[in-house]
């Protein structure tokens, strides 16, 4: 019970991403706001259709925003959404998903999971290609893009084309104290970090868990191919560095672009420029691997 309070009452801070976007707001073709049944709970999604679609089927990205699995929602996300929808000529699914302590690992993943079969289920109704589905997410949300992979990989099922990882969180395993804090105040406190994974991981074999914690998963050539932005001044750097080395070690595709000057969820709070220089090179890469696919190969 008192975890579950002061989950909410963090909740009640002001969200200082969604005050002041790094993006304009830009115009869509359309944005429909749809509650999605799934076995974890009935899920709000936006999806996103940029200004030039027609009538052709288009490539998806599925979105995940961040909010260290216990706050935030899909909103904060809706200036990049719009901007990737428009910039990669794709339509973008943004997830509001559950949030712990009151739906603890690996629930997200489930629905997260019911959500992406929802679209394929529906693929001609939504106007998309089914076969170019894309991932990403930004912090808790990039371990939720990388979990999913990981998941349909153990079902044995199809992956994305792509995942993108911005500023991940990929381990739970390595107390946050032993973890290379930029911030005096974190550093300083890092039981604050340790409650907030409590939240989501309460037990230590659930910390220890792949899909929860990437960096200690066995990866496959299978797994899709990712771009993986890591910001310099992040406690979660040499975790997003280790993976990417270890997708490469299994022979995946990867893109990892460090982002000097630049501390934890920058694509969010900036420096502008640098995040609008990230946004576009997700948007670059959304767009290169749809093309190439439809290139065959």
């Amino acid at each position: 019970m008192f975890t579950l309070i002061i989950a909410k009452l963090l909740r009640l801070l002001p969200n200082q991403a969604k005050k002041t976007p790094m993006i304009p707001l830009q115009d869509v073709k359309v944005k429909k706001d749809i509650l999605v049944e799934t076995s974890v709970e009935p899920t709000p999604i936006s999806i996103y259709y940029p200004l030039k679609a027609n009538h052709e089927k288009l490539p998806v990205y599925i979105n995940f925003h961040g909010g260290a699995f216990i706050m935030n929602e899909k909103e904060m996300d809706d200036p990049y959404c719009r901007f990737l929808a428009n910039e990669a000529g794709c339509v973008v699914v943004n997830v509001d998903y559950v949030k712990a302590p009151e739906f603890p690992f690996p629930k997200p993943i489930e629905q997260c999971y019911d959500i992406l079969q929802w679209m394929k289920g529906r693929a001609d109704e939504l106007n998309i290609d089914a076969e170019k589905i894309m991932v990403g997410g930004q912090s808790s949300g990039g371990n939720l893009a990388a979990a999913l992979c990981l998941y349909l990989e153990e079902k044995g099922e199809d992956q994305p084309l792509l995942q993108v990882l911005s500023c991940p969180m990929l381990d739970f395993v390595t107390p946050h104290g032993d973890k290379p804090e930029p911030d005096k105040w974190r550093a300083r406190y890092p039981q604050v970090a340790h409650f907030l994974n409590m939240c989501y991981v309460p037990q230590k074999e659930q910390a220890e868990h792949p899909h929860a914690s990437p960096v200690r998963a066995e990866v496959s050539d299978r797994l899709a191919s990712a771009l993986i932005l890591i910001a310099e001044y992040d406690a979660f750097r040499p975790e997003a560095e280790f993976y990417a080395e270890k997708l490469k070690a299994a022979g995946i595709s990867i893109q990892d672009v460090l982002f000097r000057d630049c501390s934890h969820a920058f694509t969010h709070l900036g420096p502008e420029d640098r995040a609008e220089e990230a946004w576009r090179l997700i948007a670059a890469k959304i767009k290169e691997v749809a093309r190439s696919d439809g290139d065959g190969n």
